[in-house]
């Protein structure tokens, strides 16, 4: 008797509120002022932070504002994704210009980083073998580098016309003096053709379709380590137009050779970002 009173007393406790009873619409507001990462970690609480996690308000906050017009760039893009998927699938590499460009979104930030392959830069006297070969690595982001044997004129040039979001960018080369291989499980680099860049400093320029310029230079001195040289900064105000960025980097005193360099790729990415890349390899 005493035990079935007991029973019904506790049963008719009011049960007490949990994180699952908030209304999703509610917590959906929250999730737009965090950041992707904590975004999801956060949908893996209960349903109603899964179902909200997953509102298209949410993730649109997150996307670039022109975000339909990077889509337009890229190759094989799927159509009809919810917001969510559409920032997934722009946080991984999409092509666009035949392969030699890719464009992605930083998980955390959602900033817009590009990077252009060796095939995409117009390089002197690449068709001929006397000076250029193509080499395949897995140390490159495109599977494969150009590599200068030997030349007297060395410039390379390229550019760029994208959709860049508002915001500041920088642009840089990744270099590496020296021919990196690997033999018996080890990286090893070999130095056989490197000559001629502690003669004169190699010359970086940038140049925007608004009038914006920029110049560095520097000595490629750090051979068997791949390094990203800083051309230069520029900064976007208005993402109606797309920005046309110019950039090369020259060597061109013709009183010496100079060769044994590895030319991976150009990279644009937001400034915060500059720091980060300097860091790797």
């Amino acid at each position: 008797m005493g035990s079935a009173f007991s029973f019904l007393i506790s049963s008719t406790e009011p049960i007490k509120p949990s994180l699952g009873d908030l209304p999703e619409s509610c917590v959906a507001s929250v999730l737009v002022y965090m950041d992707p990462p904590e975004i999801c970690k956060l949908s893996m609480l209960n349903r109603a932070f899964m179902r909200a996690s997953s509102a298209d308000f949410v993730w649109e906050s997150k996307l670039p504002l022109n975000y339909a017009s990077i889509i337009q760039r890229v190759q094989n893009f799927p159509n009809n994704l919810c917001k969510r998927d559409i920032y997934a699938r722009l946080c991984r590499p999409n092509s666009f210009d035949g392969g030699t460009k890719r464009v992605w979104l930083d998980k955390s930030t959602g900033g817009v980083c590009l990077s252009v392959s060796s095939s995409g830069l117009a390089i002197t006297g690449i068709d001929d073998r006397r000076y250029w070969s193509r080499i395949e690595t897995d140390e490159s982001r495109f599977k494969s580098v150009a590599y200068l044997q030997q030349i007297w004129w060395f410039e390379v040039d390229g550019e760029v016309d994208f959709p860049f979001p508002v915001g500041s960018y920088s642009i840089f080369f990744r270099l590496q003096v020296g021919r990196a291989s690997r033999k018996f499980g080890r990286r090893i680099c070999n130095s056989e053709h490197v000559h001629g860049w502690d003669k004169k400093p190699v010359r970086f320029q940038l140049s925007t379709s608004d009038g914006q310029q920029a110049t560095t230079q520097c000595y490629l001195n750090e051979p068997g380590m791949w390094k990203y040289h800083h051309v230069g900064d520029f900064v976007v105000t208005g993402s109606v137009t797309p920005m046309k960025v110019k950039y090369s980097m020259t060597q061109i005193d013709c009183t010496h050779t100079k060769g044994g360099l590895c030319v991976d790729s150009v990279v644009i990415c937001p400034v915060e970002f500059a720091e980060r890349l300097k860091q790797r390899f």
